[in-house]
C-alpha cells in the first residue's frame, strides 16, 4: 500500500513539473486559493506535512464546491522542488497541464 501512494505522489510531481515547464502553475497557499476560486485550476495538491493544519483546511471544502481534483503528497519540500522553488510550498495548483494533460487526465 506504502509502495503504491508513493508512486502516486511520484505521478503528482511529474504533473506538476511538467506543467510547471510547459503550461502553468500557482505556487503557494495564496495562489492556489485564488486559482481555485477563479475556477481555473485543474487539479490542487496539498502537502501532508503542513504545520499548523489549518493553513490548508479550507482547499478541500472549496475545492469540492468547484469541483476540482484535489490530491495530497507526503512532503512540503517534495512539493517545492516539483514546482521549481528553493523553498517548501504547502500547496500548489496546476491551471494549465501543458503536456501534461493526457497524464493528468489519467488521474
Amino acid at each position: 500500500m506504502a509502495n503504491e501512494a508513493r508512486a502516486r505522489a511520484e505521478d503528482l510531481l511529474e504533473i506538476i513539473e511538467t506543467a510547471r515547464d510547459t503550461g502553468k502553475i500557482r505556487k503557494g497557499i495564496n495562489e492556489t486559493t485564488k486559482a481555485v476560486e477563479r475556477g481555473i485550476a485543474r487539479l490542487v495538491v496539498v502537502a501532508e506535512d503542513v504545520d499548523p493544519k489549518e493553513i490548508t483546511m479550507h482547499l478541500p471544502p472549496l475545492c469540492e464546491e468547484k469541483k476540482i481534483l484535489l490530491r495530497t503528497v507526503p512532503s512540503k519540500n517534495e512539493l517545492g522542488r516539483a514546482a521549481g522553488l528553493d523553498v517548501s510550498s504547502a500547496a500548489i495548483a496546476v491551471v494549465d497541464a501543458g503536456e501534461a494533460k493526457k497524464k493528468l487526465e489519467g488521474i
